[in-house]
């Protein structure tokens, strides 16, 4: 049995995180994410029916991996600790498909005590829905795939010129009316 390397603990980014419970080298395998083996119908039940349930509550409820064509793997199972790693704009570990089973591996060396973070991956499609806390450095606000991260920027930029831009519209239009 391989040794344990994580404990769970308490997170400032969401309610539990997973901690390293000792130096971990780059590439090391940390953790199995198990759960569901799901078809991609019930996926997308699930997903909508859990991200309902997240816009009331405020809660990230979502723990599905794409493992192929046909199928998904649900994570919110009682025996899987995987399911608390935290998503960060800085991830130190990632996630990897291996036929069919998701392992996590650290993607970079990791120092004991420091919380164990991956890139959820997220897509753009609907980035208002799922808000960052991982108040990194680089944190962009919103958890998307590290590939989309250069256009939220953009799309997130050319929001806030627009919303910039009318109080001075506004403000040219009543002075008008004064003159």
């Amino acid at each position: 049995m391989a040794k344990k390397l994580w404990k769970l603990k308490k997170s400032k980014i969401h309610g539990s995180g997973l901690y390293a419970t000792e130096d971990i080298p780059k590439g090391t395998r940390i953790i199995e994410y198990i759960g569901e083996k799901i078809r991609k119908k019930e996926s997308l039940r699930r997903c909508l029916e859990w991200e309902e349930k997240a816009r009331k509550s405020g809660e990230g409820l979502v723990y599905i991996f794409d493992l192929d064509k046909k199928w998904d793997l649900d994570g919110n199972v009682p025996d899987n600790p995987a399911k608390y790693i935290n998503h960060s704009c800085e991830e130190n570990c990632e996630a990897v498909n291996e036929e069919g089973r998701i392992f996590i591996y650290a993607k970079k060396s990791i120092s004991k005590g420091q919380e164990l973070y991956f890139d959820y991956g997220y897509s753009l499609e609907h980035f208002l829905d799922h808000p960052c806390r991982c108040g990194a450095e680089k944190c962009v606000g919103y958890i998307v795939a590290k590939s989309s991260r250069k256009k939220l920027k953009t799309i997130l930029r050319k929001k806030a010129q627009k919303k910039a831009e009318k109080p001075k519209a506004k403000k040219k239009s009543a002075k008008k009316a004064k003159a």
